[in-house]
C-alpha cells in the first residue's frame, strides 16, 4: 500500500477536527446552522494554517446529503468523495498556474449551470492574489450577481494584492499563525495515534520550527520520524533542524556577561563545523533574552513549558536590564540583516561582537568602567587661582606623589598629565574632554560633558585606563560622570585661548592705521570672522 504522508492523512475532515482559527470556526458554524452563508469567502492567511481545509469542510456542510449544517454526517456519498477530492460541484483552481484571462473565462462558464449532484457547486480559488487585472475584472461581475446555487471561496497569503472591489463583496478571514503549544498538542496526538515514540522535546522542538504552519510541522514531523528510524529524540531532531541547543545559547550569554569575544568566535566556530543553522542563533538568542527580561520583571513569573527556566533565571542576576534589551535588539535586527551579508557565519559574529562594541560600559561586575549617570549636575566650583599647578608625573612615581595635588582639580594639572599619556584619536579627545575631580591611589575620579558622553565608548575608556595606568606605574580605575558644561577640561581651556587669540588680532586689524586710513579713505569694511591669528 503507497504511503500516505501524514499531512494528508490528518487533515481535518469537520471543523471540530480543526487546529485553532476559533474566531473563523464560530463565524461559519453560525452562519451554516442559522441558514445564512454568504455566496463569497476570502481566507487570508500565512502558508499552512487552514485556508484550503476549512473551504473544503465548508463546501462538505453544503453538500452533506442529510442536510445543510456545521456537523456533515461523513459518511454518505458526498461526504466520502469530498474527502477524497473526487465531487464533482467542487471545483479547486490554482490562480498561480492559471492566471490568465482565458483561464478564468473558461473557470466561469460553468457558473451558470446547476450542480450536477449537491446543492451548491463550491469554487475554491487558492493564491487568488496571482489573478491578472482582466482575470479580477471577470470575476468581480460574477462575484456581483452570483447564481444562487454557487459559493466561492478564495483564499490567499496576500490579501494586499487584491482589488477593493475583489475584497468589498467578500466576507473575509484573517487566519491567524498557530502557536507552538498547539501544533505540538496536534502532533502529540498524531504519534500517539501511530504508536510512535517520541521525546517530549523533540515535539516542541518540530513545533517551533514549524513557524505557525500545521502544514510545515506535519511534514517536519515526517521526516523526523524517518530520520530516527521511526522513533524522535530530540538530539536526533536538533541534528536535522541544525537548530541549536540550549546549552550554545547559554554559553553564548556567559560570554557576553564576560565580555569574552574569543569565547563568542569559538562558539560560532564550534556551530559551523556541526552544521547547525545559524540564522537559528539569533533568533534562539533573542528569545532566551525576552525570557530573561520577563524574570528580570516578575520574578515569580514562570513558563512551564521552558526547560531552559532555571538556567536563565540563574543568568539573570548577571546581566542588566539595559544590556538585555540591548542584546534583544541587536539580535533581532542583526537576524534580518543576516540574508544581506557576506555568508550567515560572518552575519552572525557581526552581531555578537556588536553586542560588546555597543554595551554600556561599567554596567556589570569586572567590567571596564564607563560614564555613569551623574545623581546632580552641578557645574563643578571653578578652581582658586592661586592653586598650585602640578607637574607631570614620572613614571612609577607613588600614589601619594600623584594624588595630593590631582586633587586640587585644576584643569592645568590634568592639561599637563594628559599631554604625557600615550593616547591618540578617540581616546586622546575624549581625555581632553575630561576635568579631574580627584585622585587617589587607585581611584581617579572625572567629570565628563553630558553633551560628550557618548565618546566614552568601552575601548576608548579602556584605552585611558591603561594610558594612565602605565603613566603612573600602578592599576588605576576611572570613575566617571556626566555633569553639565562648562567644564574645566583641557579642551575647554584651548577653545577659550582660541577665542581670546582671535579676539586679540581683530582688535589689532581694527586699530591698525593702515587699515583705519583704507576704511576712511575707501569705505572698506572687515568680513567678520575673516581675521586669523598668526600662528
Amino acid at each position: 500500500m503507497t504511503y500516505q504522508v501524514l499531512a494528508r492523512k490528518w487533515r481535518p475532515r469537520t471543523f471540530s477536527d480543526l487546529v485553532g482559527q476559533e474566531h473563523v470556526v464560530q463565524a461559519l458554524v453560525n452562519g451554516l446552522d442559522q441558514d445564512r452563508v454568504h455566496h463569497a469567502f476570502l481566507l487570508a492567511g500565512t502558508r499552512g494554517v487552514g485556508k484550503t481545509t476549512i473551504a473544503r469542510i465548508l463546501a462538505k456542510c453544503l453538500n452533506c446529503e442529510t442536510g445543510v449544517s456545521s456537523t456533515p454526517c461523513g459518511e454518505c456519498g458526498s461526504c466520502i468523495d469530498l474527502d477524497e477530492g473526487r465531487f464533482i460541484d467542487m471545483l479547486e483552481i490554482d490562480a498561480a498556474s492559471k492566471t490568465g484571462i482565458d483561464d478564468t473565462r473558461e473557470m466561469l462558464e460553468g457558473v451558470q449551470y446547476t450542480p450536477s449532484r449537491g446543492r451548491y457547486k463550491v469554487y475554491i480559488i487558492d493564491e487568488v492574489h496571482m489573478l491578472s487585472r482582466h482575470s479580477f475584472n471577470a470575476l468581480l461581475k460574477t462575484l456581483e450577481e452570483p447564481p444562487p446555487h454557487v459559493k466561492f471561496v478564495l483564499a490567499t497569503t496576500d490579501p494586499q494584492k487584491l482589488p477593493v472591489t475583489i475584497l468589498s463583496r467578500c466576507l473575509r478571514f484573517n487566519l491567524t499563525r498557530l502557536l507552538p503549544a498547539q501544533i505540538s498538542g496536534h502532533l502529540e496526538k498524531i504519534l500517539r495515534a501511530e504508536s510512535i515514540e517520541a521525546e517530549a522535546p523533540a515535539v516542541l522542538r518540530i513545533a517551533r520550527a514549524a513557524d505557525g504552519s500545521m502544514r510545515d510541522g506535519l511534514s517536519l514531523l515526517d521526516q523526523a520520524i524517518a530520520f530516527g528510524g521511526g522513533r524522535l529524540k530530540d538530539a536526533e531532531v536538533a541534528v536535522m533542524l541544525g537548530s541549536i541547543d540550549h546549552v550554545h545559547v547559554a554559553a553564548i550569554i556567559d560570554a557576553l556577561i564576560e565580555s569574552d569575544a574569543s569565547a563568542l568566535l569559538d562558539i560560532v566556530s564550534d556551530l559551523s563545523l556541526q552544521s547547525r543553522n545559524l540564522a537559528s542563533v539569533l533568533d534562539e538568542l533573542a528569545a532566551a533574552m525576552h525570557r530573561i527580561a520577563l524574570i528580570q520583571a516578575a520574578p515569580d513569573f514562570r513558563d512551564a513549558e521552558r526547560a531552559d527556566w532555571d538556567s536563565l533565571a540563574e543568568r539573570a542576576d548577571k546581566i542588566t536590564p539595559e544590556d538585555v534589551q540591548l542584546y534583544y535588539q541587536i539580535a533581532i535586527t542583526g537576524g534580518r540583516d543576516l540574508t544581506i551579508a557576506p555568508d550567515p557565519r560572518t552575519g552572525l559574529e557581526m552581531t555578537l561582537l556588536r553586542m560588546l562594541a555597543f554595551r554600556p560600559v561599567g554596567t556589570e561586575p569586572g567590567s571596564a568602567p564607563g560614564v555613569a549617570p551623574a545623581t546632580q549636575k552641578t557645574p563643578p566650583a571653578p578652581a582658586e587661582p592661586s592653586a598650585p599647578k602640578q607637574a607631570a608625573v614620572p613614571a612609577g612615581a607613588g600614589a601619594e606623589t600623584a594624588a595630593a595635588p590631582a586633587s586640587q582639580a585644576a584643569t592645568t594639572d590634568w592639561s599637563s598629565l594628559q599631554s604625557s599619556l600615550k593616547l591618540s584619536g578617540a581616546a586622546r579627545e575624549f581625555a581632553r574632554n575630561l576635568q579631574l575631580e580627584s585622585a587617589h591611589h587607585d581611584r581617579w575620579k572625572f567629570l565628563v560633558p553630558d553633551t560628550l558622553q557618548h565618546l566614552g565608548s568601552r575601548s576608548v575608556v579602556q584605552s585611558l585606563q591603561t594610558a594612565l595606568s602605565d603613566r603612573l606605574g600602578h592599576a588605576v580605575m576611572l570613575d566617571l560622570h556626566t555633569a553639565s558644561e562648562p567644564l574645566q577640561s583641557v579642551a575647554a581651556a584651548a577653545a577659550a585661548a582660541e577665542v581670546n587669540r582671535i579676539s586679540e588680532a581683530e582688535r589689532a586689524i581694527s586699530e591698525d592705521p593702515t587699515v583705519k586710513q583704507i576704511r576712511e579713505k575707501f569705505g572698506a569694511k572687515i568680513v567678520p570672522d575673516s581675521i586669523q591669528p598668526l600662528q
